[in-house]
């Protein structure tokens, strides 16, 4: 076992009590809107992040805090030249991009344990001015056709005239954290650099309405250290080498800068950039105290040298010996190689070993202190003077609602929150690494804190109230399988909690989301954002329902989860027999709704075009199916599950009932897989689809003038490129048309796309679905890929082709580029850019380049479980996830 490995078994040491739990974004967000309008983006802005206090969480570059966010560290850079003190990310906000929020920045995470006893970041910071107005006015005024304005098409990394700035950390024990900050210049000529190294509090004192208004403090014990006391924290030293001063300040607002208020507190938060970039000496505290302290470096950089600093935060007031922290780095680097030596099979090709190490690096960099108490949030102090309260506050109706945790972002900048289907493919890769994590991250969501006691999860900040696709039973039951095949023993009490969560989730989709009660689901956006004709959140124009392909299909999905759980818990307890029974037949009523017996208008399956679609009922009873082929109607295939024959013996009860249930009910049977028939080593499919159907839809699927792209499977058919979709409702066409990368309409604030580009998570699930067919069909079935007239393969082989192409967005191809960069000649030929990875939001339907945030590895990291199950090709691991039994 590695050392980092038993790190993480070693459940007696809080080693996770320290990690980049810091934000990167907590302006803008939801947490800190005060606003009557409920324009989160215009209330709280970057401009006003250095004066204004957070109260709701902090942000930084590359920093780190303890578990509750009370004590926080990171970096902040000054170049000499730009208008502010480089303290955060920049970036655009929903309104100032031509498609939407968008950071302009270049940062990488590079390393990161599951224990965060070793990280690294890498922040590129130009030497020129930083161009804030260039790249708000321009990006402003470009149309939603025309692409982003970036910040390399702003010159500023011309003649490579930047640093390379690494922030690097490695745990010498649970609370004795090594820091070493490293400054780049990739210029040929001498640069300044001003290194700030920054520690403070999170403001919990100062509100009218805080719970405890003791203040902590910071402050000095020499040249060197400073101590930092919290009443709820031990004592703290941070120690810098020598060649700094220290400068102290407190976290507070700057009044008199935002709101013309004279200050209550003569040092407030903007204090380092008004000392440095303004000149003003009175600003810091010359007690050498305060709630934030910054040791100043000014560093001079020849070109192509580096120049470096250490600092050791620790409980302890330690030595500070160079020699010793260099230990430490050597033997934790060292010890996360040999960890992820574990990980990656060796077989894995140099290339996909860095794809791989990045993705899951910048999965756990993406673990964020998550606070949002709602009933507090929404009666709170907003820290404005004059403030009355609000006329518009969001997730109300979600008074239990209270959120203090360490959570996995979809993306610390753009997204910095939970979302809640996006969490479960988080954990999937989580999985790989650290097992008790993803648990912990499913139970959370699950927790009476957070789901409504009407049983609805939460989707995401913004709207709680929305809904997202019910992946979660999908990651229940991937986490407790993968566990099983490790230990040898799934964790039952895990998977139990989870199972009873889970009903309540359950029912809440049957009684409101099936308004007809005719067992077809409405649903809303889904996750899918913008895929439909109209918003499908919103009350639909023509008036009326919308029946949903996927909203069905997800819902007959999260029936075959719920079975397989129930019949994994039946093998200890035969209670859950008639649970499983009850989840078996809503799936095939489900099954029996989106395609009854003979030919019917107003169901979802369209047997002329072999294919679903959503169904629009309007008021007057007219049944109008909405024939756009878009993963909306790819997505029946992901629910399928296959049961063993071995199970069926041990669970007598469940086989009866169910023999009885298909002898009392055979209509709804007619159209789908046969359960009764045996297919490889004796097992029974269960499906949406039988042979014919998932013939006729892969036909489509494998098509490279449809779906099948060089890079994975579009999100919607390429023929609607010449051929859009159009629906009327009075004078007003609504259209949808293949688009491979930005979206051009503002639907859901048109920073994401899913009418043509390539998701990785539904990828993801659509490559799993095709192995479980194949687990019952074997080698018998085998359809041409690509379609119409290529190869005949197998799923299996299909499966694997599907990953492969998926992994070749992020590969150096013949030429030695990665599509996942484009035509960015930066990155794609720099030795300082071309190995560094970005896990994009979503990828071009036709190229492959990254599209979206980029930074949204909670669901793109879903490539290192490609690699790992390409590389494994028969090995264990796969057969005991089930995700390809063995064939004979």
């Amino acid at each position: 076992m590695s050392a980092e490995a038993q790190r993480l078994a070693d459940t007696t040491q809080p080693w996770k009590q320290w990690g980049p739990y810091l934000g990167e974004r907590q302006w803008g967000t939801v947490r800190e809107d005060y606003s009557d309008t409920g324009n989160a983006w215009d209330y709280f802005s970057h401009d006003q992040a250095r004066s204004r206090t957070y109260r709701w969480g902090e942000d930084g570059l590359g920093g780190i805090s303890d578990d509750q966010q009370l004590l926080c560290f990171a970096l902040a850079l000054w170049n000499g030249r730009d208008p502010i003190l480089k303290e955060r990310l920049f970036g655009l906000t929903n309104s100032e991009g031509n498609h939407g929020e968008d950071v302009k920045e270049y940062y990488f995470y590079l390393e990161n344990t599951p224990t965060h006893s070793y990280m690294k970041y890498l922040y590129k910071y130009p030497q020129k001015p930083f161009p804030y107005d260039d790249l708000v006015h321009t990006n402003r005024h470009r149309s939603a056709h025309e692409p982003e304005y970036e910040l390399l098409d702003t010159g500023v990394f011309d003649d490579n005239r930047y640093f390379d700035v690494f922030i690097e950390y490695a745990k010498a024990g649970v609370r004795d954290i090594w820091i070493k900050i490293r400054a780049c210049n990739r210029g040929t000529e001498i640069a300044p650099i001003h290194l700030m190294p920054t520690l403070w509090f999170r403001n919990t004192w100062s509100w009218s309405d805080a719970k405890d208004k003791r203040k902590p403090g910071i402050k000095a014990l020499d040249g060197q250290t400073v101590v930092a006391a919290h009443p709820l924290l031990e004592p703290y030293y941070l120690t810098a080498q020598t060649g700094g001063y220290w400068l102290f300040t407190d976290n507070e607002t700057n009044l008199e800068r935002l709101f013309d208020t004279p200050n209550i507190h003569p040092f407030v938060k903007d204090a380092f950039h008004r000392y440095l970039i303004e000149g003003k000496t009175n600003v810091v505290n010359p007690a050498k105290t305060g709630t934030k302290a910054a040791v100043h470096y000014l560093l001079d950089v020849p070109g192509g040298g580096e120049v470096a600093i250490l600092l050791r935060l620790s409980d302890r007031r330690e030595g500070f010996a160079p020699e010793q922290g260099a230990q430490v780095f050597h033997q934790r680097t060292q010890e996360a190689d040999e960890f992820y030596a574990q990980v990656i099979p060796p077989t894995t090709p140099e290339d996909q070993q860095n794809i791989m190490r990045q993705a899951i690096a910048s999965l756990l960099w993406t673990k964020q202190f998550y606070y949002y108490p709602v009933e507090e949030w929404r009666t709170s102090d907003s820290g404005v003077p004059g403030y009355m309260g609000r006329q518009i506050v969001r997730n109300k109706e979600w008074f239990h609602f209270e959120a203090k945790d360490i959570l996995l972002m979809p993306d610390k900048w753009e997204y910095p929150w939970f979302a809640a289907w996006d969490h479960v493919f988080h954990v999937a890769v989580a999985a790989m690494v650290d097992i008790d994590l993803a648990k912990e991250q499913l139970l959370t969501l699950t927790k009476d804190r957070y789901i409504h006691p009407n049983g609805q999860l939460p989707a995401y900040e913004w709207n709680f109230h929305d809904v997202n696709p019910p992946v979660h039973p999908w990651g229940v039951w991937r986490v407790y399988l993968l566990e099983k095949e490790r230990t040898g023993k799934g964790d039952r009490e895990f998977l139990e909690r989870s199972f009873h969560k889970l009903l309540l989730y359950f029912t809440w989709w049957v009684n409101r989301k099936d308004s007809i009660g005719n067992n077809v689901f409405e649903g809303g956006f889904l996750g899918l954002d913008n895929i439909g004709v109209f918003d499908r959140s919103a009350p639909l124009p023509t008036g009326g329902v919308l029946e949903q392909a996927d909203g069905s299909a997800w819902m007959a999905g999260f029936s075959l989860y719920m079975l397989t759980m129930a019949l994994e818990l039946a093998l200890e307890n035969p209670a859950y027999q008639e649970v499983a029974t009850k989840f078996y037949q809503h799936f095939y009523y489900i099954a029996g709704a989106m395609d009854r017996v003979g030919l019917h208008a107003d169901e979802l399956w369209d047997e002329a075009d072999g294919f679903f679609y959503d169904l629009l009922r309007l008021p007057d009873g007219q049944a109008l199916r909405l024939k756009m082929r878009s993963l909306v109607g790819l997505i029946p295939l992901l629910a399928t599950t296959v049961i063993e024959e071995w199970v069926l013996e041990r669970l007598p009860v469940f086989r009866r009932q169910i023999a009885e249930f298909q002898e009392h009910h055979p209509h709804l049977f007619a159209n789908v897989s046969d359960p009764t028939k045996p297919g490889v080593n004796g097992r029974r499919l269960i499906a949406l689809v039988n042979e014919t159907k998932l013939r006729r839809i892969l036909g489509r699927m494998l098509d490279e003038s449809r779906f099948l792209s060089a890079y994975g499977i579009r999100s919607l058919s390429r023929y609607h490129l010449e051929h859009p979709y159009t629906f009327q409702v009075g004078y007003h066409p609504y259209e949808v048309r293949y688009e491979p990368a930005e979206s051009t309409t503002g639907m859901f604030g048109g920073n994401s796309n899913w009418r043509g580009p390539i998701w990785m998570p539904l990828n993801a699930l659509l490559f799993q679905a095709l192995v479980v067919f194949y687990s019952y069909y074997g080698d018998e079935l085998r359809v041409p890929c690509p379609a119409p007239e290529g190869s005949l393969l197998t799923l299996w082989e299909v499966s694997q082709e599907i990953s492969r192409r998926l992994i070749a967005i992020f590969e150096r191809d013949d030429q030695g580029r990665r599509p996942v960069y484009g035509g960015s000649e930066k990155f794609q030929n720099d030795p300082y850019w071309r190995d560094l990875i970005l896990f994009y939001e979503y990828f071009h339907g036709d190229n492959g380049s990254g599209v979206g945030a980029s930074h949204q590895t909670g669901w793109t990291a879903m490539v290192a479980r490609l690699i790992q199950f390409q590389q494994a090709a028969t090995a264990e691991m796969i057969l005991a996830e089930g995700l390809k039994p063995s064939i004979e």
